[in-house]
């Protein structure tokens, strides 16, 4: 009997979780916001207070923000080449290689994801230009130190698949777009 009420528990709460997540991931309660064909009919403010219902601590936590549009259908019926998988496949393993190599003497990190905030400083540095820009989004996007380390692994990974030795400008321009979440001014 107190199995079956356990597992009853936990299937509500995993319904909870999941009714959230699923809430989280529309950008409004009519799910138009920022919809390239939609107008969005919320009315003021309510985008912005659904938004806050997304707690910035889990926001944190979170790597990558990206925000998805509908694709149209001429985008989708375009003759224009994409990029080829097995070249993206590559590049991903050829990434994962530099991670290999960079953290083959530790034996509990295999990736940029699981650097610690000292070893963030350490291998994740940036120069002045890029000390400058990731600055700027701090104060203007007010981010946190633990956004801080996430956008400095994330832009190291970004500078990993170009083959990239140094985290260049344009790599954590890329890594501090990906938090497009974390922007006050996102829902207006």
């Amino acid at each position: 009997m107190f199995e079956v009420l356990w597992d009853m528990l936990v299937i509500r709460v995993l319904l909870c979780i999941f009714e959230n997540v699923n809430k989280a991931t529309q950008p409004c309660p009519c799910g138009f916001y920022n919809h390239p064909e939609k107008e969005c009919v919320c009315g003021p403010g309510v985008v912005q207070k659904y938004l806050s219902k997304i707690s910035g601590p889990l926001l944190d936590r979170i790597d990558l923000h990206v925000e998805v549009t509908p694709v149209n259908f001429s985008e989708l019926s375009s003759s224009r080449p994409a990029e080829k998988s097995n070249l993206i496949r590559e590049r991903v393993i050829k990434g994962r290689e530099i991670q290999d190599k960079r953290f083959a003497e530790l034996e509990e990190v295999h990736a940029n994801a699981q650097m610690s905030a000292n070893m963030v400083r350490k291998i994740c540095e940036i120069d002045e230009v890029g000390r400058g820009l990731i600055k700027q989004a701090m104060e203007k996007l007010g981010l946190s130190a633990r956004a801080y380390d996430r956008i400095l692994k994330v832009a190291r990974t970004i500078a990993d698949l170009a083959a990239s030795e140094n985290i260049e400008i344009e790599h954590l321009a890329e890594a501090i777009h990906y938090r497009s979440l974390d922007r006050e001014s996102w829902a207006g």
